[in-house]
């Protein structure tokens, strides 16, 4: 009798606990990958779903169905270059709070600090696999890697620098700066490098030209191997897939090597675009594409006349910033505002655009609701929860207002339609030293900022500080609540890499 007892107890408590692993697994599997694919440099209008594809000579078949597929975003904006960028998109916060809102350039000191909070670390707290694959750009010190900040793997280029970094030793040796061999020059240069959380970033190649080409076909295929072993183990995942379509040099690969009309940038977005038809395919035969939100985005606006004599056949190695002004580290519309799709079967409306304001750092507070994990509340989150624009609940969404920051300045806001400059923003120099973007002059304003109306005048050709200057209060006003949470969250010092102090 005991015994007969004993075998139902034991049998109740294996099936119970076989029900709730069941359930566990049933709310695990529930929970929606997501796959976030960000471009570098690609501009407002080189994407066929914005204006540009065939008719920039460039076609984006993958990309178009991916927006036919999903919603576009219309009023995506960023930060004014990769790292800050970058910064904002992990972090939630604008990129000066974490001391980041300059390039990070190698030797610097400016890297992610240890208490940041990161998208990695989001979706790690709630049980999901999480990879990055290509460029970090955050900083190399150890408590600034990815896998120290919620990523499982990490394979790509060196963390504290770009895709240009390919160059290094070609250059190093047509200068003669440093009298090495080039073999030389090649193992000491920059490397792809890998790492698993926790562990220490291992050297795999040296990071040249011919690498270059290919990198985005490796990191591709180590996108599909990740997905695939997820989906194999039955865990929800967060791929993160920042690779190098857009970026200069954009060296193509063998394969779409002249398939454009306009050069290496040409063939590089139609690169990019197959690569991202690479992953869309793989998530519909794994069976895991309905369960999947898949973002593609730009970190910024393209890199402009600064590349211009860096493409093939004399073709210049730059994008396109659509109707609006500006390039790559300006804090100009088209240096902010520039594409983002987003696809959610079955939650998010197919063939859909939004006019709503949507910053690069509301994803994270917005994946935060859908896959049920916390944000911190010990710092400003500067990002906030879209849900209800992905969903398409409203028109205008939760946001209204953005601050713009470069190094240690405050040089712009949008509020509403409205472009509100406290530097001046303008190339530097003259005829063919005239330098945009990165190079360009911001100088100091003599105590009233610009306005512009960037619907009545998306290329910022007409200031109406003088006709509209009431909007000058509410600009203000933004300003104010971000200098008020300062008192209590005061920033780190701001990058800056061109004035050094000597002495007491």
């Amino acid at each position: 009798m005991k015994k007969t007892v004993l075998k139902h107890l034991t049998s109740a408590i294996t099936l119970f606990a076989l029900m709730s692993s069941a359930t566990a697994f049933a709310q695990q599997s529930n929970k929606p990958n997501v796959v976030f694919i960000l471009g570098d440099n690609v501009g407002y209008g080189d994407l066929g779903s914005y204006g540009g594809g065939e008719l920039r000579g460039a076609p984006t078949p993958r990309l178009d169905a991916l927006a036919h597929e999903g919603l576009r975003l219309t009023q995506f904006l960023v930060e004014p270059a990769c790292t800050p960028s970058r910064a904002a998109l992990l972090t939630g916060q604008y990129s000066i709070r974490n001391g980041l809102s300059l390039i990070a350039i190698e030797g610097s000191p400016y890297t992610l600090p240890a208490n940041a909070f990161t998208m990695g670390e989001l979706f790690k707290s709630v049980g999901y696999a999480t990879a990055i694959y290509g460029k970090w750009h955050l900083g190399s010190a150890p408590q600034s890697l990815p896998t120290a900040h919620g990523f499982d793997e990490f394979y790509g280029i060196p963390p504290d620098i770009s895709w240009d970094a390919a160059t290094y030793p070609v250059t190093i040796a047509l200068t003669h700066s440093i009298n090495e061999p080039y073999e030389t020059l090649l193992k000491s240069g920059p490397q792809i490098i890998e790492a698993k959380a926790g562990g220490p970033l291992q050297t795999v190649k040296p990071y040249t030209e011919e690498v270059r080409a290919n990198i985005d076909n490796e990191l591709v295929d180590k996108s599909i191997d990740f997905m695939r072993r997820q989906k194999a183990a039955g865990k929800p995942f967060l791929l993160y897939l920042p690779f190098s379509m857009g970026h200069f040099p954009n060296l193509p690969s063998p394969q779409f090597k002249g398939k454009s009309r306009i050069g290496n940038y040409g063939d590089k977005l139609m690169e990019g675009d197959y690569h991202v038809g690479q992953i869309l395919d793989t998530l519909k035969q794994l069976g895991i594409d309905d369960n999947t939100i898949v973002v593609f985005a730009s970190d910024n606006g393209p890199q402009g006349q600064t590349a211009r004599e860096h493409g093939n056949q004399g073709t210049p190695d730059m994008g396109n910033s659509g109707p609006f002004r500006g390039e790559l580290g300006e804090a100009t519309e088209g240096a902010i505002r520039t594409a983002a799709i987003v696809r959610w079967p079955g939650k998010i409306k197919p063939n859909t655009t939004t006019y709503a304001m949507f910053s690069i750092m509301d994803f994270l507070p917005t994946f935060a609701h859908i896959v049920g994990g916390k944000m911190p509340t010990d710092r400003p989150i500067d990002g906030v929860n879209q849900i209800d624009v992905l969903l398409g609940s409203t028109a205008i969404g939760h946001r209204e207002s953005l601050l713009s920051f470069i190094g240690a300045d405050l040089v712009a806001a949008r509020w509403k339609q409205w472009r509100i400059y406290f530097t001046d923003v303008h190339p530097s120099g003259i005829g063919p030293q005239r330098q945009p973007g990165m190079f360009s002059a911001s100088a100091p304003m003599a105590g009233y900022p610009k306005i512009y109306n960037i619907e009545m005048d998306p290329h910022e050709d007409l200031i109406v500080a003088a006709m509209f200057g009431w909007v000058s209060g509410p600009a203000l006003k933004t300003v104010d609540e971000y200098m008020a949470t300062l008192k209590r969250y005061p920033n780190p010092p701001p990058p800056n890499i061109t004035q050094f102090r000597s002495g007491g």
